[in-house]
């Protein structure tokens, strides 16, 4: 392929639109294949509550992002109230594999949807149903706190923003794009677990149930964060841990490395914190 030669799907609106069917058919095809070869795929909502909380956690919805429109943040709100009554309530028996656009559907206007805040490749955008990713990043962040197992996860390979109010480690959300870019994981447990999601005040609300206490305590730590300067560019820098504890005794189990950040800077580099820059 020649320099600067287009792929098929950069070469318009319509070879764009036949990509993302293809993509969508190859994703159909592959699940229809799994299914028949056993997978289940969690799909049972009730309103009853599993009596013991495994995680909690909350994000505030809108934040004030370097340019970015707040209407699109307000716009945000409505698209995750919508999408979290798709899966409030989910039970996820054992051996059953949550997939988030299998449950949430394509976001349309004709379901209320609203104009948000969307990233591809790196660049910022516009889109109906834009800013689900907050939705699947509470999610996630609950699963990392749990024994269950991702099966599918896309890391925002970029830095967009510096941080503003930032709850949880850098670099420990995931990516969605309906449908070929979703969100998964297995209950490996043997008994069920359940998802609670829901919006309230401007905030977004997450847990994990489960019928018996946790056994294990988890605890997410970032380490070694800086920016380096590379070139022209910036790039954030860190490492994220897990360790597993028993909650019982307080033990420390094990440790374990679960992912390498080396984001490009795409703020402007005059809001880095010049005393976490390393040469």
């Amino acid at each position: 392929m020649g320099e600067g030669r287009k792929l098929f799907c950069e070469r318009g609106k319509i070879c764009y639109n036949i990509s993302l069917v293809k993509e969508y058919l190859l994703r159909d095809i592959r699940d229809i294949i799994s299914v028949m070869r056993g997978t289940r795929f969690a799909k049972t909502h009730t309103a009853e509550e599993m009596p013991v909380i495994l995680k909690g956690h909350l994000s505030v919805i809108a934040r004030k992002l370097s340019g970015v429109d707040m209407e699109l943040q307000r716009n945000k709100e409505t698209n995750l109230i919508i999408a979290a009554k798709r899966i409030n309530g989910l039970i996820i028996c054992p051996g059953e594999i949550f997939s988030f656009w299998r449950l949430v559907g394509k976001p349309t206007a004709k379901k209320g949807y609203l104009e948000g805040l969307t990233i591809s490749r790196g660049r910022l955008g516009r889109a109906i149903g834009g800013g689900l990713c907050q939705l699947a990043n509470l999610i996630h962040w609950l699963i990392l706190n749990s024994p269950l197992e991702v099966t599918e996860l896309h890391h925002h390979s970029d830095a967009l923003f510096p941080d503003e109010r930032r709850r949880v480690p850098f670099g420990t959300g995931t990516s969605v794009f309906y449908k070929n870019v979703d969100y998964r994981f297995k209950n490996t447990l043997s008994e069920p677990v359940q998802l609670l999601v829901w919006v309230e005040n401007g905030v977004l609300y997450g847990e994990l149930r489960g019928n018996t206490p946790p056994k294990y305590r988890y605890v997410i730590r970032e380490e070694g964060h800086h920016f380096a300067k590379e070139g022209e560019d910036y790039f954030r820098c860190s490492k994220i841990y897990r360790d597993i504890f028993d909650r019982e005794s307080g033990e420390l189990l094990r440790s374990e490395l679960i992912l390498t950040n080396h984001s490009k800077v795409m703020y402007d580099h005059s809001l880095i914190p010049k005393g976490e820059i390393k040469a």
